[in-house]
């Protein structure tokens, strides 16, 4: 691929998390990386430097791994149901217990982990370790839960805000009509 395929490819918006917009320099580094690591190779036989991957001769991975890997690396922790269902187009797994053989195996290489269950979540999920970051890092539980206020609650916050506009408002009517009589004064 040619890096402006691969800044496409990066920067694409679709089945996402996270979004991101990278630029040549950081998509050049990251290539210049994998480079190094013997992971990915560069040719320049054209006028257009093109790119392609290492990791699935060097990791000796099948297609079912590479799958797998691919979806946690665009899509972020996922569940086996979902990664069995996002799977589909580009490889048949038959059931939901295949998935997992492969996440236990990616598991056993310390490339995949099973984050604790999160509460109101049916399934555990597994996220990949790909990333420069040590520690696991669990997806915001304030977006993800939802807090349920009772309708009195909503009510109070309503009331307090139109209170405030209320006061404001009467604050600027006073004003007004000050500058209003200091004007007729003058005639």
């Amino acid at each position: 691929m040619s890096l402006n395929a691969l800044k496409n490819a990066c920067n694409q918006t679709t089945n996402r998390n996270p979004l991101v917009i990278y630029d040549d320099s950081i998509i050049h580094a990251a290539l210049e990386g994998l480079i190094e690591k013997g992971l990915a190779w560069d040719a320049h036989l054209g006028r257009v430097a093109k790119y392609g991957e290492n990791i699935t001769e060097k990791f000796k991975l099948v297609p079912r791994e590479i799958i797998v890997l691919a979806l946690l690396f665009l899509r972020g922790a996922q569940t086996v149901g979902e990664l069995r269902g996002r799977s589909e187009r580009v490889y048949h797994f038959e059931n939901l217990e295949a998935v997992h053989e492969v996440l236990e195996h990616l598991e056993s290489l310390a490339w995949v982990h099973m984050l604790p269950r999160q509460a109101g979540r049916k399934e555990s999920r597994y996220m990949h370790l790909f990333s420069d970051t040590t520690e696991v890092k669990m997806e915001d539980a304030a977006a993800q839960i939802k807090i349920m206020r009772s309708p009195s609650a909503l009510q109070e916050d309503k009331l307090k805000k139109m209170e405030t506009e209320l006061t404001t408002l009467r604050e600027a009517f006073e004003e007004l009509k000050k500058n209003f009589l200091d004007f007729k004064a003058q005639f």
